[in-house]
């Protein structure tokens, strides 16, 4: 089956998709956690036959160290992946929605109410627990989906689509054919990306070249961010204790994540033996504190140059630091050198940190917590297909929410527009009937 083709069948499917009630959907759902459970022994040899090749790239020098760990599949992720399809089926359906209704006269009212985007394509790299993930996500929003994994992972991803469409298919009456599909080639996938008249969101999730190829060869809309260069300032009167907790959790607990710190922003004013302190915890981890060589005696014991990449995504245990006069000075670096990600301030002047919070331009902005609560899962979105630096109708982790559009439903008795034309005509009301059924 060609790119068209399989366009066109996940587009048919996603007709179907669309009038799938919440029960049908939720016991889909839980068929596919069952399956995952059951399938892991299957799930893990797949994935060692990847993590082998990946082994060897890394000695080749084709592959970076940080890839492999977001390559492996354990024990954990798997739990996760099926605990999020079960999370997922407690989850209120977000299709069917009322958003808004509007009495416009007597007797003609309108609807706002949400829908499936269609069908998605979504082009990831490296980790295989993307695609169960995302798989759940359609189930649950009503969308079809075709997946484009990384060669990396090609083993776990067949294995996952095999496990995960075989559920699928063994509910009573099946599920519609083309709703998940997988395609492994980058010709396959140039081919998709031409296919606007049947695909209706592309998530290119990975590098930056990957986005930017995305956006540069397609005119489907696209959803997703290049970069996740997070940053923590730490303010003169955040506590050393709760400043070394948080960012040494937001660096170590998974470096390669797109939601970890990669640059420091340290005011001048929070004391020296506040930031010895914070220095020698961060060493202690592991991490590689770059700074620049001006600031050797504000940074003891880092790597040092006479110039920094403040646009530096390091994916590992490395990050920047900086010194700034202020919580404005840091939003300005934050806005010019961030990727509008996740950006966080450490403090305990709620005045500052609600400006932090309002200047910063990024999808997330926290106040004394680690970066790397960005994530769909732990918002309570079940899961992610991905997160957006976009200023589209989803920002942050994208979740089912995100993956839904709407429609107006107009609902009258006979009205015409000539009804309210004319000094004669009769008045709109718009009366808002969601306000109405509040009182």
């Amino acid at each position: 089956m060609n790119a068209q083709e399989l366009a066109l069948q996940a587009k048919e499917a996603s007709r179907l998709l669309a009038l799938v009630e919440t029960p049908q959907k939720n016991a889909a759902l839980l068929a596919m956690a069952q399956a995952v459970r059951a399938g892991a022994r299957a799930l893990f040899a797949a994935n060692k036959l990847d993590l082998q090749a990946a082994e060897q790239a890394i000695k080749e020098g084709k592959m970076k160290p940080s890839l492999f760990a977001r390559l492996k599949l354990d024990e954990n992720k798997l739990n996760a992946v099926a605990g999020g399809m079960e999370d997922l089926a407690r989850l209120p359906d977000p299709v069917g929605r009322v958003l808004a209704y509007t009495e416009m006269a007597p007797g003609l009212t309108l609807q706002k109410v949400s829908c499936p985007l269609g069908v998605l394509l979504v082009i990831f790299e490296a980790r295989p627990d993307v695609l169960p993930q995302i798989a759940a996500l359609a189930v649950k929003s009503g969308n079809a989906v075709i997946l484009k994994g990384g060669k990396e992972a090609q083993h776990t991803n067949e294995a996952f689509l095999k496990i995960l469409t075989g559920a699928l298919s063994s509910l009573p009456g099946g599920w519609p054919q083309g709703a998940l599909s997988l395609v492994h080639s980058r010709q396959d996938a140039a081919e998709l990306l031409k296919q606007d008249a049947y695909i209706d969101l592309v998530i290119p999730r990975g590098s930056n070249a990957l986005v930017q190829y995305v956006k540069e060869n397609t005119s489907i809309s696209v959803l997703g961010h290049a970069d996740g260069v997070c940053h923590i300032y730490i303010a003169p009167s955040a506590p050393a204790d709760l400043a070394i907790k948080i960012c040494v959790d937001a660096k170590t607990q998974y470096p390669a994540a797109c939601n970890a710190v990669e640059t420091l922003l340290v005011d001048a004013a929070w004391p020296q033996e506040s930031v010895n302190s914070l220095l020698s915890a961060l060493h202690q981890a592991g991490v590689t504190v770059h700074a620049l060589e001006e600031e050797k005696e504000r940074f003891p014991g880092g790597a040092y140059s006479q110039e920094l990449e403040w646009h530096a995504e390091y994916g590992a245990p490395e990050l920047s630091v900086r010194t700034v006069h202020g919580v404005k000075e840091a939003a300005l670096h934050i806005n010019r050198y961030g990727s509008h990600h996740t950006d966080a301030i450490l403090t305990q002047n709620d005045k500052e940190a609600e400006y932090f919070l309002s200047a910063v331009d990024s999808a997330g902005v926290y106040h004394n917590a680690s970066t790397r609560f960005a994530d769909g899962y732990r918002y309570g979105f079940g899961a992610e297909v991905g997160i957006s630096t976009a200023k589209t109708h989803a920002r942050g982790p994208v979740g089912l929410e995100g993956l839904t559009i709407y429609k107006y439903r107009l609902r009258g008795t006979g009205q015409i527009v000539g009804d309210f034309v004319g000094p004669h005509a009769q008045k709109f009301t718009h009366k808002n009937l969601l306000q109405e059924d509040k009182k």
